[in-house]
């Protein structure tokens, strides 16, 4: 019988794989030529080419993972396979459901206390994209033990980038990956619990539910450098989901990458900049020194400098800095045209347009409204210590204006090279000229990392949307990071979002976990520690040698001997004289950089580039050197510890931390 059901299984998934051809054969058989016009063919063409690319199948990636047979007396079938993506064969029959649909939640949720009307859940387990095996859970009310397939699943190693998690997906994870549009969600995650693929998931099913909605506001996932990215590049495409937009904070509010001392980035970071960028903006506007002039013909018409000063009083502050300077100009114009109208005339728009851009009026304007760039606002504010002096009142101290000012400043703002904090406060400045787009919806990875004024900048991406918010306090490695959500969720303008925690782990075994978090009374003693479901007894070794770089090709040579992916993560500066071992002892390795995450087996990994990337095997190289290389050391060091999903191997000459031992 076991056979006969695994032969019926595999038919249906030969059936599945040949009608989603078929769905991709028709999508790709459709022409833009139907379209009126040259400007819709282009529109109509780019989406047949994303609905061609998201019916693509990825032969090692299964269409479905879990059957559902139904009890519930309704309308909808009673067996359902549940998968990747929506699949129906040419009569529009269902033979996969897309685990967002509705009808998929019990595949997640349904349990002996409440059965959803599910009267078994089968779970399929899969070498490759061959179906081998298959697991029943019957929903009769007794306890359900832990699932085999499920735990082989998610234990089950790989090279290579980010993986989606729809097959393995948790009752806590699946609660907020179905969180309503309208709902922004902050989740807390511990290592190994799955936060980042629970957001990118969330993306996807929010992509699903409200597709036409978010298809004109946009979705982004902002994460924390470009070997992220390419990292989480590849789990929205297998998802079906190939329109959204990936970028780093760096590429939302510019990439300026001058380096700066982090005690200055400190305060340029802090969420009183704010009130500082605004003052320093509006100090530009002044009061005019004389009024205008207008002459037509032999008429002339006076608007006098109290008048002046009265319209530009009464704009000042209500309105954003561009729009307010176009008012400004209409203003004066009506005030041009009134005395026109006393004298009889009958002037009209035309009229008021052309007075709005006479020189007597731009004159006026350019000296009590003049038209400005972010740029030029902060080169004046970080060039003119008096400037900043007066724009900065009491909110920054003495010191602090004395520390963020240029001791040399840039001949103009168009030679000042910028900083990552600049970036934040011309984005501010931006924002005060000229509204920023709001999208649909933002999900922001490694939060905690993340400024005041950063936070501000992608919380103007979605304040008409909504976000997920992705960290970990305990991972914070910047001076200004992150000591509570709440805070962060008011910085990021949505106060009323909601916090959830997830602590229990499914990647990193309990030993590796149970060993970094040693560090946690240190760098986040509020923080409950992690729990892992992952025995992984024997995954972890710690080992003092007398030279580490010597030691390190023998360790990664162990590591190659078993299956997964191997990152050997140590101080930037130690990386060289690594690699250099390595090339000695003839093995092959990629040095990770900002922009890729590499081909090769084996990477040696920054410790600075680590957050957010998981290995199957990790070798960390002389743990002290990492927890002193930086002001949070500590907290890079807890990163670097738990990366590792199989085995975890410490290679130290020196002492190893204080709180590690």
């Amino acid at each position: 019988m076991p056979g006969n059901v695994l032969e019926a299984e595999r038919a249906h998934l030969a059936a599945s794989r040949a009608a989603l051809r078929a769905m991709r054969e028709h999508a790709q058989s459709l022409s833009a030529d139907a379209a009126g016009d040259w400007v819709s063919q282009q529109v109509l063409q780019g989406l047949l080419d994303q609905r061609v690319a998201a019916l693509a199948d990825h032969p090692d990636a299964p269409l479905f993972f879990g059957r559902l047979d139904r009890t519930a007396g309704d309308d909808l079938p009673s067996t359902v396979y549940v998968g990747r993506r929506h699949v129906h064969d040419e009569s529009s029959r269902p033979l996969v459901i897309d685990w967002r649909a509705p009808i998929s939640r019990a595949f997640y949720q349904a349990g002996p206390a409440d059965p959803m009307g599910v009267a078994l859940r089968r779970r399929f387990g899969y070498q490759g994209g061959d179906l081998t095996a298959y697991e029943d859970e019957p929903l009769d009310g007794r306890a359900l033990g832990q699932s085999r397939l499920l735990t082989e699943e998610i234990e089950r190693p790989r090279t290579g980038p980010m993986r989606d998690i729809v097959a393995t997906i948790q009752p806590d994870q699946d609660e907020i990956v179905r969180a309503d549009l309208g709902v922004t969600v902050c989740v807390q995650g511990a290592p190994g619990t799955g936060k980042t693929a629970v957001g990118l998931h969330r993306a996807a099913y929010l992509l699903f539910t409200h597709r036409e909605k978010l298809s004109r506001s946009g979705v982004t996932i902002v994460g924390p450098n470009r070997a992220f990215l390419s990292y989480i590049s590849s789990v929205l495409p297998a998802l079906g989901e190939v329109k959204v937009n990936q970028t780093t904070v760096a590429g939302a509010l510019g990439d300026h990458a001058h380096p700066e001392d982090p005690g200055v980035a400190a305060v340029k970071g802090d969420a009183r900049m704010a009130e500082v960028l605004r003052r320093a903006l509006w100090l530009h506007v002044t009061k005019p020194a004389e009024g205008v002039l207008f002459t037509k013909g032999i008429n002339r018409y006076r608007v006098a400098d109290h008048e002046v000063s009265e319209i530009v009083a009464s704009l000042r502050g209500t309105t954003r800095y561009g729009p307010g300077r176009a008012t400004l100009a209409q203003r004066l114009a009506h005030a041009v045209l009134v005395q026109m109208e006393r004298r009889g005339e009958s002037p009209d728009d035309r009229v008021q347009d052309a007075v709005a851009r006479s020189k007597p009026v731009k004159a006026v304007l350019d000296a009590a409204w003049p038209r400005l760039t972010p740029e030029q606002v902060l080169f004046r504010l970080l060039s003119d210590p008096e400037f900043l002096a007066k724009a900065a009142r009491s909110d920054l101290s003495p010191e602090e204006q004395q520390l963020i000012v240029w001791r040399k400043p840039y001949k103009s703002h168009r030679s000042a090279k910028w900083t990552a904090a600049d970036a934040a406060l011309l984005d501010e400045l931006g924002d005060l000229i000229e509204r920023t787009p709001s999208q649909g919806h933002l999900v922001v990875d490694e939060a905690q990392d993340l400024s005041a004024m950063q936070l501000r900048a992608l919380g103007r991406r979605c304040r008409t949307g909504s976000a997920t918010v992705l960290g970990d306090l305990a991972q914070g490695t910047t001076p200004w990071s992150a000591r509570s959500w709440k805070t962060v969720l008011d910085h990021l303008g949505q106060p009323s979002g909601e916090v959830t925690e997830l602590t229990l782990g499914f990647r990193v075994p309990r030993e590796v976990l149970d060993f970094a978090a040693r560090l946690l009374p240190s760098v986040a003693p509020e923080l409950a520690p992690p729990r892992s479901l992952r025995a992984g007894a024997g995954s972890l070794s710690v080992r003092r040698e007398s030279d580490v770089t010597a030691a390190l090709p023998e360790a990664v040579r162990q590591a190659i001997a078993q299956e997964g992916s191997i990152g050997v993560i140590a101080t930037d500066s130690a990386l060289p004289a690594l690699s250099a071992a390595l090339e000695t002892a003839a093995v092959p390795h990629t040095v990770l950089d900002p922009d890729s995450t590499g081909d090769d087996r084996v990477l040696l990994v920054p410790a600075t580039l680590a957050k957010g990337l998981e290995y199957d095997h990790v070798i960390v190289a002389e743990p002290a050197a990492i927890a002193e290389a930086e002001e949070r050391g500590l907290a890079r060091l807890y990163v670097v510890l738990t990366r590792a999903v199989t085995s975890l191997t410490v290679l130290h000459s020196r002492d190893l931390p204080e709180e590690l031992r």
